[in-house]
Parts: structure tokens; C-alpha cells; sequence
């Protein structure tokens, strides 16, 4: 199943890598031609490595990973590591993985006559770079200058960097949605896993699983796994063999936050382009990650995040997720329903109890009630269907969002006790009362 069908030689210039290190390395001294070091390099060593007529020089603790020789490996962002070819098709990875890192990736390109050049998504901490003979993608944390430091050093292709809302490279463009709204509405078992599976192996679930919806991660500058198999030719195959779709956008986590409107209207920007490029268009639901957080010290903040998270995903056609853990996120959104915050149109529940249903004792049956629940009942299990085996976790959905696309709002206004006042791009006035949408 993997990608690609002839090996490309790999030259790794550094010293024997630690015994954990799953791929063959050397060192020699730095070249008298290497650019100046990045600040946070001249205090510790550096090692360099050739790929595709490209010499990468990574700090020596990084580990670097042939993927020709370890097809399985899951290429994750959240390691500092340097990855070399292509992803392959059917990665081990776990159910899910949060945070990003510096870490570069590094394929061979599949359209050397392509556009060349350097695309900057603050909001992902993403880098893409097309050059004559590669691609990469690189990711950062805390030290983006590391990474530019990596990619200029390798004479990579530069342009002034683009902030905010570019696409990762690995996406398919799409000029419109090749997707019905409904694509994410569901009742019935799902699972979801950090890296989208291969098609065969969807093709395999379908056919011997309970399962028949995919969480599935689209973006965001904590998704920790690559995504490979994730592009609209996909979607739009599994849609059609009959799955239904969690599209998930992993962002800022609550200690995080610093300006929670600004960063929550950001997140769902980004969130829209890279849903848009993968064909879910306006009318479907799209889900914010927000892992367990401490209330009392984060919860404030969260909660104006996640309002602006709505509010402008509904501005921009969509209806809204949330997903987080029972308590903290949910139970933050349940004693908050009737409050000045615009609430998410669907809760995504994880409460690890093993059943089946939308249930939560922190909810309120008449909150989120017409068919506006999932629930993650369980996690990080290794399931087999078919001789078929991922690491996944477990979902139960009732989600069955209006399938008529949510009106692009504009001039939204409060109005006080939860109430907004928008007009549409007919012109039509309409007031909304928190939380229904």
C-alpha cells in the first residue's frame, strides 16, 4: 500500500543516532557553506543529512526517519524529528495525538514542474516549501525560527511568508464542495483515529465493522499526525461506500489562550479552508478539540474561545462542534447553556463509560436534544475487522443537523441575554436566542 513505487537514496550525514532511532544515520562536520546557525543551534551540535540533492542540518537530537525502509511509521508532528519520502498509506498511529513541535517532513516532489515556493500558516504552525525536487512540511511550537533556519539552510525556495488560512500542500483544491451538508450527520457507531486510513482499509471496515462514521483530524496547529490518505478525492470515495464524516480541527488548547475571540474567529477561519478544500461545504458540522483543561483557572477564556469559534463558523455557512472531555469542556458548555455565549450547535462528549448512547449526567436532557449529541465512549484500543487492525476510539452519534445551509450572517449584534441580531445575504433581518441555531 505504499505510495510510492521506486526508493530514492538517502544520504544521512550525522552521528550513529540513539538506539531508539528506527533509521540508519552518520555525521560529518559541518560544510564550510552552511548558513549562519539559528540561535538555539550554536549551543548544541548539529547534524546534516542529504536527500534529494538537499542537505537538511538538524539539531543532533532530532531523530531522522527514513520512510522507505519504515513504511509503518506515524509520521507525528509532536516528535522532533526529521522524516524523509513519503508517508505511507497505513501508518501505525494511535487513536490521537495532541500538539505540535518542531518537526520537518520531507517527500519527494510529484510535480517538479509545479509552483515553487514557501507558504506560512501562523494559525497551524505549518511551513510548506515546493521545491524543484521536494516538498516539505514543517511544523513548530514555540521556535518557528528553527524550522525557517532548517529550510533556508537547505537553500530551500523562499518567498515573503503568507500568514493565516493557506492550505497544506497535501490537500486537494477544491473550487466547491463535492459534498452534501448531511455528509456529517450520523446516528449510529463511529470511530475516529489520528491519521485517516487508507482506503482499503476503510473499504475493509465498512464491510465488517459496527462502524459507518470516521472522525477524522482536517487541521489546526495541535493535530499531531500526518494525513496522507486525506484529500477530497477521498472524502468523496468514502462518502460514496457509504461513511459519514466528524471532521475535526485541532487548535489552541485552553492554557493557550491569550485573546479568545481574535484566536477563536482565526481558528475557524482556518478551519473552514481546510474543510472546504477536503469538500465539506457550507451545512456541515465541523468540531473544535478542546482537551481537558482545569475550570476554574482556564474556563472564562474557553468559553469566549469556543463563542467565537460559533459565531463565526455561523457567519461562514457552517454549523458547530465542540468536543472535549465530560469534566471539563462539556460541563463548563452545559452550566454556561442559557449564558451570554453563543453555545456550540452539537456537543461532542468524551465520557469513557462503554455506552453506546449520548447520555451524560452533566447535561441536562433538554440541552443539545434534537439530535445535536456524539459521545466518545472509549479510546486508544487496538480493533480488528477483517484481518484489519487500527488503534481507535470509539463514538456513538445522534447528529442530525438541518441539511439546508446555514445563511452566511453578517452585522451580527448583541442584544443582551443571549440574544444576536444578524442579517442575512438576503438582506432578511433574524434574531437567535441562545444556544439553537
Amino acid at each position: 500500500m505504499a505510495a510510492r513505487t521506486t526508493r530514492t537514496k538517502t544520504t544521512v550525514l550525522a552521528t550513529t543516532l540513539a538506539a531508539a532511532a528506527i533509521a540508519a544515520a552518520t555525521s560529518l562536520p559541518a560544510h564550510a557553506d552552511t548558513p549562519a546557525q539559528h540561535p538555539a543551534t550554536t549551543k548544541t551540535a548539529t547534524k546534516q543529512v542529504d536527500y534529494q540533492g538537499y542537505r537538511f542540518t538538524v539539531p543532533r537530537s532530532w531523530t531522522v526517519v527514513d520512510l522507505a525502509r519504515h513504511p509503518n511509521t506515524c509520521v507525528r508532528f509532536d516528535r522532533h524529528t526529521l522524516y524523509l519520502g513519503h508517508p505511507g498509506a497505513n501508518q501505525a498511529c494511535p487513536s490521537h495525538s495532541i500538539g505540535r513541535t518542531e518537526a520537518v517532513l520531507v517527500q519527494p516532489a510529484t510535480n517538479p514542474a509545479g509552483a515553487q515556493g514557501t507558504r506560512t500558516n501562523t494559525v497551524a504552525h505549518e511551513i510548506d516549501t515546493t521545491a524543484a525536487r521536494v516538498t516539505v512540511t514543517a511544523t513548530y511550537n514555540t521556535d518557528r525560527a528553527l524550522v525557517q533556519h532548517i529550510l533556508t539552510g537547505a537553500h530551500l525556495p523562499t518567498t515573503a511568508p503568507r500568514t493565516g488560512g493557506t492550505v497544506r500542500s497535501h490537500l486537494a483544491q477544491a473550487a466547491t464542495a463535492a459534498l452534501p451538508s448531511g455528509a456529517t450527520n450520523y446516528t449510529g457507531k463511529g470511530f475516529d483515529t489520528c491519521s485517516a486510513p487508507s482506503s482499503s482499509t476503510m473499504s475493509t471496515w465498512k464491510a465488517n465493522s459496527p462502524y459507518s462514521s470516521v472522525g477524522v483530524y482536517i487541521g489546526g496547529s495541535n493535530m499531531g499526525c500526518s494525513q496522507p490518505n486525506l484529500t477530497a478525492s477521498w472524502v468523496q470515495a468514502q462518502y460514496n461506500a457509504g461513511w459519514r464524516f466528524q471532521p475535526v480541527y485541532v487548535g489552541e488548547q485552553a492554557a493557550a489562550i491569550s485573546s479568545p475571540t481574535s484566536e477563536g474567529t482565526a481558528a475557524a477561519d482556518d478551519a473552514v479552508t481546510q474543510a472546504t478544500n477536503l469538500g465539506f461545504g457550507t451545512g456541515s458540522t465541523l468540531y473544535y478539540d478542546m482537551e481537558q483543561y482545569d475550570t476554574s483557572s482556564y474556563g472564562a477564556n474557553v468559553l469566549a474561545f469556543e463563542s467565537a469559534w460559533t459565531k463565526e463558523l455561523h457567519a461562514k455557512g457552517y454549523h458547530s462542534g465542540l468536543y472535549s472531555s465530560s469534566s471539563s469542556g462539556i460541563t463548563d458548555l452545559a452550566n454556561n447553556y442559557s449564558s451570554q455565549y453563543t453555545m456550540p450547535d452539537v456537543i461532542f462528549d468524551a465520557l469513557w463509560n462503554g455506552s453506546a448512547d449520548t447520555n451524560d449526567s452533566v447535561v441536562p436532557s433538554n440541552e443539545w436534544s434534537n439530535h445535536q449529541r456524539a459521545h466518545q465512549y472509549g479510546g486508544n484500543t487496538n480493533e480488528t475487522y477483517g484481518g484489519v487492525t487500527i488503534n481507535v476510539d470509539d463514538d456513538y452519534l445522534d447528529v442530525q443537523m438541518s441539511t439546508t445551509n446555514v445563511q452566511p450572517m453578517s452585522n451580527l449584534v448583541s442584544v443582551g441575554n443571549g440574544n444576536i441580531l444578524a442579517v442575512d445575504q438576503s438582506g432578511n433581518l433574524w434574531r437567535y436566542s441562545a444556544p439553537n441555531y
